[in-house]
């Protein structure tokens, strides 16, 4: 399939499943998971900064439309699609490796850990920034602190849980004919 028609798709359907679905989940009016966001994860890792930063405000923005929310969603979503590339930097130390696969799996970043590493560090930095814009303050540290580890946490299971059930294929591109 198309990149460009495999990504309105995913868009549409991250869109949609969080609106309807994982918004209606409130664990003690604490605990809230966020999964629309993996649309930005997942972009292919050839894809311009600038380019991520435009989908992941697009993302943002029908996010806060729906949620009718004053830009909390889409400033969120543009931390972590500004700072993706970086993390990525990081976690594939062999050069070239990102040219070597698509897009973010367990299979491109070498493993479980780097890929689990990689999405919660951005799940815990989208949440952190989503919970301070909404509160607007630190206020009570510890009720801002657990709510986001709470909500990265059922975040990053729900995750893992659509890692297992809608698996990508990556096939490992080389120069060779």
């Amino acid at each position: 399939m198309n990149s460009f028609v495999k990504n309105i798709i995913r868009f549409s359907l991250f869109i949609l499943v969080q609106v309807f679905v994982l918004d209606k989940i409130h664990l003690h009016q604490m605990v809230t998971p966020y999964v629309y966001f993996l649309f930005i994860i997942w972009l292919p890792f050839r894809m311009g900064r600038t380019q991520q930063m435009l989908l992941a405000f697009a993302l943002g923005f029908a996010m806060d439309s729906f949620r009718h929310h004053p830009g909390f969603h889409t400033a969120a979503c543009v931390m972590i699609a500004y700072i993706r590339p970086f993390l990525v930097n990081l976690l594939i130390p062999q050069e070239g490796a990102d040219s070597n696969y698509e897009e973010p799996s367990f299979k491109s970043l070498g493993g479980i850990l780097p890929y689990m590493i990689f999405i919660g560090v951005l799940t815990f930095i989208h949440h952190g920034w989503l919970f301070l814009l909404e509160a607007w303050q630190f206020g009570n540290i510890w009720y801002f602190l657990i709510k986001t580890i709470l909500s990265t946490m059922l975040s990053l299971f729900l995750i893992v849980i659509a890692e297992m059930l809608f698996t990508r294929q990556q096939k490992f591109k080389t120069n060779t004919v």
